[in-house]
């Protein structure tokens, strides 16, 4: 049988398996309150990225959506792009904050942030950016926007875990940064996610979003515990929190082989536009920009290759705004192929597809 290409798939060992069994033996399963694995996971990746504190959460959604929150932005506007998976407009809209979906730079499909400043408003609270595949935005001008208007910044970092901005690790820039663990993720979980948190108040926001992520339970002593504010049932549980210890291991090991599967693509591959190599970027996938699309991925597909298209345009979703104009955007959302860079990869598999999609550019 040939061999099927994953567009996404996890790396485990037996490292992985142990702790899980520990942890089912253990039968203690999950905490409210976050405590024992899930505390240590929040401490180690706090170090890995060097913010402030953390706070770990069941996904990337639940991330979003408790640190907008925290905001005041209600009937406010919030700055982001529509080129990224729906949660990160969801979490606004559910917040009642409007969404403002800004274009995207072609180079890189992050928010263009030269073209920021003419979509804020008196109502603009947040500026809320994607760092699209692992690959940073400009969040040296982003954060200067947003001193200037006395906005929050807000980082949707799923695709970042192991990125870097300017020599220091997404999760140290914005007020928060929201990162997810879902098993597709550079750093796989069964379901999880995290706040990260840059303040100089820092300890009683964790506080309050330790209520949150819990019910708005404020106490960890379960026999004398208050309810202050509405809260969910948004905590990580053990067995997510005890495997991403083990991923963590090896996360700088398994983001610089992907840095060198996307190497290959920027050097080797010919298409209409790709993107750019830099040693910063995590490399969540790496997409390039094509004719036909629909037709490359048939062929790429026919031969065991899985591919993606990250993302339909949120703007173009029946419940937002279709009547705004991103061009820059849906020529992306149509033209978009996500290829492989997972460890798992071996060096046939590289060669083959690099080699199908040169073919198919030179037709």
């Amino acid at each position: 049988m040939k061999r099927q290409i994953k567009l996404f798939d996890p790396i485990i060992d037996n490292n992985e398996l142990s702790v899980l069994n520990k942890t089912l033996k253990s039968k203690f399963w999950a905490d409210g309150s976050g405590s024992n694995q899930v505390r240590k996971f929040e401490e180690k990746f706090q170090k890995i990225i060097k913010s402030d504190s953390t706070v770990a959460v069941n996904s990337g959604t639940s991330a979003l959506y408790l640190t907008l929150s925290m905001e005041d932005i209600k009937n406010k506007e919030v700055i982001l792009p529509s080129m990224s998976f729906v949660s990160t407009a969801h979490a606004v809209v559910a917040n009642n904050a409007k969404p403002i979906f800004v274009d995207i730079d072609l180079d890189t499909l992050c928010i263009d942030s030269n073209k920021i400043e003419e979509s804020i408003t008196k109502s603009t609270k947040t500026i809320l950016p994607v760092h699209f595949g692992g690959l940073s935005c400009n969040l040296t001008k982003i954060k200067k926007i947003c001193n200037t208007n006395n906005l929050t910044l807000i980082e949707d970092a799923a695709h970042a875990a192991g990125s870097f901005h300017n020599g220091k690790p997404i999760g140290s820039h914005g007020k928060f940064v929201c990162f997810s663990f879902h098993p597709v993720k550079n750093l796989a979980m069964p379901t999880g996610g995290l706040i990260s948190i840059n303040d100089n108040n820092y300890k009683r926001i964790i506080k309050k979003l330790q209520s949150k992520r819990w019910c708005g339970i404020t106490n960890r002593i379960k026999t004398n515990y208050d309810v202050k504010e509405l809260g969910w049932n948004y905590y990580m549980n053990e067995f997510s929190a005890a495997i991403g210890l083990v991923q963590l291991k090896k996360l700088k090991k398994l983001n610089k082989i992907r840095q060198q599967n996307a190497k290959r693509y920027f050097d080797e591959l010919v298409c209409e536009r790709k993107l750019k190599f830099d040693r910063n970027c995590s490399y969540h996938f790496y997409w390039i920009l094509v004719k036909n699309r629909n037709k490359l991925r048939k062929i790429l597909l026919e031969k065991g290759i899985e591919t993606g298209t990250h993302y339909p345009p949120i703007h173009k979703f029946t419940m937002y705004d279709k009547k705004i104009s991103l061009p820059n955007t849906e020529y992306a959302a149509k033209s978009i192929i996500t290829l492989p860079t997972h460890p798992n990869l071996i060096k046939n598999d590289m060669d083959e597809i690099i080699k199908i999609i040169n073919k198919f550019g030179k037709n």
